[in-house]
């Protein structure tokens, strides 16, 4: 049984800016590195074929432990949950549009990542970045509270090791998915 989440009201949460964080992304090159998944496997993005979808963010929370003092009021920050949900609802709909895997990516540990995938019935698995290292390789935004560094929220549409699209900043996260499956559909046209 999928688990449901209800999105907050978005319109009373601050939107992100669009920085610029991102924008040396697009036509990158993945760079050789193992990132451990929750499946207990570990993944290089940059060997795998196809297109691949990698969507990044800050971090998930446990069902009754309250979010860092002032979660969502930083831009960006809220809405893990609702974001991976809208790629586990969506999964079929992307692998039909040609999408070969698609990952979560986060700084949280694999044990952490892994309770969050098993009670979110995610049908992929999630990568741990915990020491952030291909986070400084790759340059990908963060954003820092609470002692913690996490990433921005981003996803990234990589097409046989190449960085082929970036959606930055994402907002709403919901519906992240939704704007993915409109690009691939309008690039099959």
């Amino acid at each position: 049984m999928k688990s449901s989440v209800e999105a907050p009201d978005w319109s009373a949460i601050p939107k992100p800016a669009d920085d610029g964080a991102a924008s040396h992304l697009v036509g990158m090159r993945i760079p050789t590195f193992a990132l451990l998944a929750t499946d207990g496997t570990t993944v290089d993005l940059s060997t795998l074929p196809g297109r691949v979808v990698v969507y990044a963010y800050p971090r998930t929370g446990i069902p009754g432990v309250d979010n860092p003092a002032g979660w969502d009021l930083i831009p960006g920050a809220r809405g893990c949950t609702p974001q991976s949900c809208s790629f586990r609802d969506h999964f079929e709909k992307l692998k039909a549009l040609g999408v070969n895997r698609i990952f979560g990516l986060s700084s949280q540990g694999t044990a952490y990542q892994r309770e969050a995938a098993e009670r979110l019935h995610l049908p992929f698995p999630i990568l741990s970045d915990e020491h952030l290292s291909f986070t400084c390789v790759m340059r990908l935004p963060t954003f820092e509270t609470n002692g913690m560094t996490l990433l921005k929220r981003l996803t990234m549409v990589i097409k046989n090791g190449k960085i082929e699209h970036v959606f930055y900043p994402v907002f709403p996260p919901d519906q992240n998915a939704s704007d993915v499956i409109a690009w691939l559909a309008g690039k099959s046209r």
